[in-house]
């Protein structure tokens, strides 16, 4: 049942904390932080470890309630940014004295600033910060100011990786514990062998007009992504390799119109293709089928579609000096951020093939067996419960 007063966020098992997570900024279609907030869900729910009541838009119920069945949903949030972010601030503050002991977790940067009762923060990285250049001036304007408040305010704060939990500790050297707590991935879907086997992964690629061999990047199409740089390095490779195309799969972001340029002045963009936004179940199919996944961003929190990749056994190239080098480590090539040289040089090896590669696509799926929603959102529970101990 969902219902959109705010009442349930009181209700509880003895013994469980209660969590009032806000989930009224998810889009339909996740990416990055979102999937983070779309999986704790899930787990959190599955594991029965907390009451937890879900904070959404108003017109956004029926996924969460389909997602989190035993969950509560409050269905109060405005649909539009700029409502929905003063909607942040004041409703939380009406509602104090109904949500009592519940735990509020802000899971995309900020809080209810004067909220009372425990507070947990979710920071997935400190780009707005480092490199505002990536952004949209008014997001750098308002999230710089509400990362410190928010950081300030919480009784606790989760960090997507312990590189992020390091610089939020020497950026904004907070009083609160900082926890760092990695994604998961589900390795039901992000496996080595599709469930069907490698004919139902073409089937879904030809769908899209997509087949073997390709290169592929998977996310939003924004700055920090270095995706320009990408299409440079294959440029540089793709006369060698007349079958071989780019696929370029996630939605346009803010910044997006450098990513036009890019393929424009290739002089190849027939044979760089743009799926946009794939579904769930495509994702896997393209990292498996893969000549190589290239996901080497200039920065990044965590890098979840790193990850992915390495689940699937997909022959992984990224960043060095990242958390997605941290956690690939023996199983990626590692080129230093922007620098498209070595990124075509990483290309061309990966393409040749051989025992290295082969050695690294078979450990990718053992290091990334450890990680899995479970384990983060325990480790959340523990952090739900130290903020309500402070």
């Amino acid at each position: 049942m969902h219902q959109d007063r705010p009442a349930a966020l009181v209700t509880g098992d003895v013994g469980a904390p209660r969590v009032a997570l806000d989930v009224s900024a998810i889009p339909a279609r996740p990416a990055g932080a979102g999937v983070y907030v779309v999986e704790l869900v899930r787990a959190l729910a599955g594991a029965g470890a907390v009451d937890l009541s879900l904070v959404a838009r108003r017109d956004d119920a029926s996924r969460w309630q389909a997602l989190a069945p035993g969950a509560e949903v409050a269905a109060v949030a405005p649909g539009r940014r700029p409502l929905r972010l003063a909607w942040e601030q004041a409703w939380p503050l009406a509602s104090s004295a109904r949500l009592g002991r519940a735990v509020w977790h802000g899971p995309h940067y900020t809080l209810p600033l004067l909220l009372r009762g425990p507070k947990v923060v979710t920071v997935h990285d400190l780009t707005f910060f480092d490199n505002p250049e990536w952004h949209e001036r008014a997001k750098v304007a308002y999230f710089t100011r509400m990362i410190r408040a928010s950081g300030s305010r919480a009784d606790a704060i989760v960090c997507v990786s312990h590189r992020t939990a390091d610089r939020l500790r020497e950026l904004l050297a907070p009083t609160a514990p900082v926890s760092a707590i990695p994604h998961g991935v589900d390795h039901e879907r992000f496996a080595p062998e599709a469930v069907g086997g490698p004919d139902r992964d073409l089937a879904l690629l030809a769908g899209l007009g997509i087949r073997p061999p390709f290169v592929v990047f998977y996310g939003t199409l924004e700055p920090r992504k270095a995706v320009p740089g990408l299409v440079r390095a294959f440029s540089a490779v793709a006369s060698g390799h007349p079958d071989l195309t780019l696929v370029l799969a996630g939605r346009p972001g803010w910044g997006a119109q450098e990513v036009d340029a890019a393929i424009a002045a290739s002089g190849l963009a027939e044979r760089i293709l743009r799926p946009g936004y794939v579904d769930a179940e495509v994702v896997p199919a393209l990292l498996r089928s893969s000549s190589a996944a290239v996901y080497a961003p200039f920065a990044e929190g965590f890098g979840l579609p790193a990850l992915e990749a390495l689940a699937c056994g997909a022959p992984l190239i990224t960043t060095e000096a990242t958390p997605m080098a941290d956690l690939s480590a023996g199983a990626a090539l590692t080129v230093p951020p922007g620098d498209e040289a070595a990124l075509a040089e990483a290309i061309e090896a990966t393409l040749a093939g051989g025992p290295e590669v082969a050695a690294r696509r078979s450990r990718g799926p053992a290091l990334a067996a450890p990680w899995t929603w479970a384990r983060c959102a325990a480790s959340h529970v523990e952090v739900y419960r130290r903020a309500l101990s402070r």
